[in-house]
């Protein structure tokens, strides 16, 4: 089975467009799960655009309390879920901007995430302050000392370590060398194809990818802009194992309910 991990940060965007604390990130979280979600992924930044200080520690709480219950375990049958936290290891804490959350708005840092709340995973990702989203993977070429430096911390913590990633054989190899226990392929060109030719084009070398990483001994993940639609061929990349979707869960939440949304998903995912 191919997990599913939610990721959280569109519901966080439009609970902070207004005070208060409405939509719920704890309870839409709550709710994924009980729908059959595998795990929750967050990704705070700097400029507290969505996920915030708190929202990790509740959720860190949530995931704690849900893998502890025996009785919802024997009920349900499922495997403990897991908490994954994205994040640029280099950008420092900041207050982040004035809200009237107030501490909501702060960002600890991804390393200061990690040690406070021990994710099962974090998820390196090369984005700046500038970015509107996350839209390219690590050049290991140019960076790898202080990404191996960054691994090494959360490795020592006892955290799994993936690598935000292009599908780039070179590239892969470096990550396996530097310590990584996975990559996330980043699946925006192959989400965005336009014509059915060029999204196979780009699926066939995806798929070059998570067999060659497969072959180092690397996990494989995948993110970015996966649909009900274009996961009908991507899950059958060869060793994938998890999925984080965020975005186009919540757009499809908007059509079909966040739970049978989620539930959609789980379903296509399944063994």
């Amino acid at each position: 089975m191919i997990a599913l991990s939610v990721n959280l940060n569109k519901v966080a965007l439009l609970r902070n467009s207004r005070t208060g604390n409405h939509p719920s990130v704890l309870e839409f979280a709550e709710l994924a799960l009980k729908a059959g979600a595998q795990g929750l992924t967050v990704h705070p930044r700097p400029d507290g655009r969505h996920i915030r200080d708190q929202d990790v520690d509740q959720l860190c709480a949530l995931i704690q309390h849900w893998n502890s219950d025996k009785n919802l375990t024997l009920e349900t049958g499922r495997k403990p879920v897991e908490f994954n936290i994205e994040g640029n290891p280099f950008k420092p804490a900041s207050k982040g901007s004035q809200e009237p959350q107030g501490a909501y708005s702060s960002y600890a840092g991804l390393l200061a995430y990690a040690v406070r709340c021990q994710p099962d995973q974090v998820t390196l990702v090369p984005d700046g302050d500038g970015q509107l989203t996350s839209d390219h993977g690590f050049d290991l070429k140019k960076d790898h000392q202080r990404v191996e430096a960054s691994v090494k911390e959360f490795s020592e913590l006892g955290i799994r370590v993936s690598l935000f990633m292009d599908p780039d054989l070179e590239q892969i190899k470096l990550a396996k060398a530097i310590g990584a226990d996975r990559i996330e392929l980043y699946t925006g060109p192959y989400a965005w194809a336009q014509t059915p030719k060029l999204r196979q084009e780009i699926y066939q070398r995806h798929f070059k990818a998570a067999e060659y990483a497969a072959s180092i001994g690397l996990g494989v993940n995948a993110g970015h802009d996966l649909d009900l639609n274009n996961l009908e061929l991507y899950r059958e990349l060869p060793g994938l194992q998890e999925v984080s979707i965020g975005h186009a869960l919540t757009v499809d939440a908007l059509r079909f309910g966040w739970t049978a949304s989620v539930e959609k998903y789980v379903a296509l995912l399944g063994p």
